[in-house]
């Protein structure tokens, strides 16, 4: 079985937190969605959205799939933690899939694991994605490393995920139950 992490910050732009998890777990994966505290988190539109666990709690190494969610403030609180940017460059080194949409690809950037590669992310944000190669696509696969332009994309993003994971005839069979 799959393990995805999805880690979450007040201002997380909830649809594609919903969505990625919403989907992955269609898919049959184990996926833990960790809030950098144990408290609810407050999406980018007032919604609440309840982690399965504090960040603490979690075992980053038992995770085969790091999934990151966008929102402008939810990105830029992910950015300012050092558990985040060292989870992101513990699966990238790992050769692990990492994953992330909308402002999200700045948490890669400041991690360290986009220079030299081609990445996509939110219009908004393009100006502030200065190390990789940019992309107009709406989703860009770069060996190990997938990212997305936002809301409107993240049934795409999430199924990518699922594909590259070794499993494109679950994506294929989770898409076309969610009639896309």
């Amino acid at each position: 079985m799959i393990r995805a992490l999805v880690p979450l910050a007040d201002g997380v732009e909830e649809m594609e937190a919903v969505i990625i998890v919403d989907v992955l777990r269609r898919a049959r994966w184990q996926v833990t969605v960790a809030g950098l505290d144990a408290a609810p988190v407050v999406a980018s539109r007032g919604v609440k959205l309840v982690p399965d666990a504090a960040w603490p709690a979690i075992d980053i190494a038992g995770h085969d799939v790091l999934a990151l969610p966008g929102g402008s403030a939810g990105a830029k609180a992910l950015m300012a933690d050092r558990r985040v940017l060292d989870a992101v460059r513990q699966f990238t080194e790992a050769g692990k899939l990492v994953g992330a949409i909308c402002a999200a690809p700045l948490v890669l950037q400041a991690a360290g694991v986009l220079r030299g590669r081609r990445a996509t992310c939110h219009p908004a944000v393009r100006d502030r994605l200065t190390e990789p190669t940019p992309s107009d696509d709406r989703v860009v696969v770069d060996g190990r490393i997938v990212t997305s332009q936002g809301p409107g994309t993240a049934f795409e993003f999430a199924l990518t995920l699922i594909r590259l994971a070794g499993s494109p005839a679950e994506a294929e069979a989770v898409a076309k139950g969610l009639v896309l």
